[in-house]
C-alpha cells in the first residue's frame, strides 16, 4: 500500500477483492456449516415448527465441535482460519 496518504487506486481495488474473498469464505464457510449440521440433526418427518429439544442440543454441539475441529485443522495447516473442503 502507499505509505503516506490515501491509498492508489490499485490499492484500494486489491483490499476490495480481498474483503469480497474473504466475505465469500465465510459465506461458503457458513452454509457447510449449516447443511452439516441440519443433515445431522434434524429429523426428516417434520413433527413440529419449532426445533425439538434433542435436535436443539444436537445442533448446539455439532456446531461447537464443526468449529473446533476447522480450527484445529486450519491452525495444523499454518492458517488462522479453517480450511474450506
Amino acid at each position: 500500500m502507499a505509505s503516506k496518504g490515501a491509498p492508489s487506486a490499485a490499492d484500494r481495488e486489491q483490499i476490495f477483492g480481498m474483503a469480497q474473498q474473504e466475505m465469500e469464505y465465510r459465506v461458503d464457510l457458513f452454509n457447510k456449516l449449516t447443511q452439516t449440521c441440519f443433515d445431522k440433526c434434524v429429523e426428516r418427518k417434520y413433527k413440529e415448527a419449532d426445533l425439538n429439544v434433542g435436535e436443539n442440543s444436537c445442533i448446539d454441539r455439532c456446531v461447537g465441535k464443526y468449529w473446533q475441529v476447522t480450527g484445529i485443522v486450519g491452525q495444523m495447516l499454518g492458517s488462522n482460519r479453517p480450511p474450506m473442503g
